[in-house]
């Protein structure tokens, strides 16, 4: 087990010590089932505009509970959402849909498409830059130059760099922190929060969610890397996609940046462990979040 789990260790027995005191809105009842859902621990909403649409709940925690379903979804872009897939989205009680999304890609992919009532709250976590060269390594056409920009394990390399930057910088932290904060809010329904392809800067924030509650590392990882089930086949099509049409003679080139693998989870990891001692250190110094938020996480997200 990483220091981190020990760490955890502290954040629940203080979460058992503070529950007694905390409003009883923050003891929340379990919810509604959620519809079209997959049997499992990575439980997917079916939709046809979307392909990375999960509740986060089910996983067994290693105190002896259970993350509670229906209070969390993590997703892709939510632009090409069809009407059937408005009305499933609306049967699931969101309060608030938060966008990870820099403006760039809101832009070029669309705002997303939501039931009535709701707007999505743009909450952008920085991509290094990878939008941007991605646009222009395939503009450029030339196999040549997107070789040079994304071969010989460069992709992999912009990965780490990204990933590290969940744990390095301020405005990235600010973001995922804020988000945490409105889960645990006792008085906030279901939230879902997403970026373009709902692996990357999703899978890391459901990562520290889901170890916050003290789920397993192995399972927690789980949840991250099924991430590769859900969009292989979309992300294929893509590939092939780009190969018909010309635009790539080697769509290869792009499947380090398309799939999440453990070795950029553990680049941001080994970054947190070493700017913060672990994972509690970055969420109470990294993310400002205070013993009793954590608390009302683990109250309102684990029966």
């Amino acid at each position: 087990m990483r220091r981190a789990g020990f760490r955890l260790a502290a954040v629940s027995a203080a979460a058992a010590l503070t529950l007694a005191a905390l409003p009883a809105a923050a003891q929340a009842a379990a919810p509604a089932a959620a519809p079209q859902q997959q049997a499992g621990p990575a439980r997917q909403i079916v939709l046809q505009g979307a392909v990375n649409v999960r509740d986060l709940g089910g996983e067994r925690t290693w105190t002896g509970g259970q993350v509670r379903q229906g209070l969390v979804y993590r997703s892709d872009a939510l632009g090409r959402l069809t009407d059937a897939d408005l009305t499933t989205l609306a049967g699931l009680g969101l309060s608030k849909v938060v966008d990870f999304r820099i403006p760039a890609e809101v832009q070029y992919d669309g705002p997303d498409r939501l039931p009535a009532g709701l707007s999505a709250t743009a909450r952008p976590v920085s991509d290094l830059g990878l939008y941007a060269t991605l646009v222009t390594a395939i503009g450029s056409g030339d196999p040549e130059v997107q070789e040079r920009m994304l071969g010989g394990g460069r992709a992999e390399a912009y990965m780490r760099d990204i990933y590290r930057t969940f744990v390095t910088s301020p405005e990235n932290r600010a973001q995922f922190a804020a988000t945490l904060r409105e889960i645990a809010d006792g008085r906030q329904g279901p939230v879902l929060y997403h970026c373009t392809s709902g692996k990357d800067r999703t899978g890391w924030l459901s990562w520290v969610l889901l170890r916050a509650l003290a789920v397993p590392e192995e399972s927690a990882g789980r949840d991250y890397l099924a991430s590769n089930t859900y969009r292989a086949a979309y992300d294929a099509r893509v590939r092939e996609g780009l190969r018909q049409s010309g635009r790539m003679r080697n769509p290869e080139l792009l499947i380090p940046l398309q799939e999440v693998r453990q070795d950029y989870l553990d680049a941001a990891i080994t970054q947190l462990e070493a700017d913060y001692g672990g994972l509690y250190g970055y969420l109470t110094e990294g993310l400002g979040l205070d013993l009793r938020t954590l608390a009302r996480l683990q109250a309102k997200l684990v029966r």
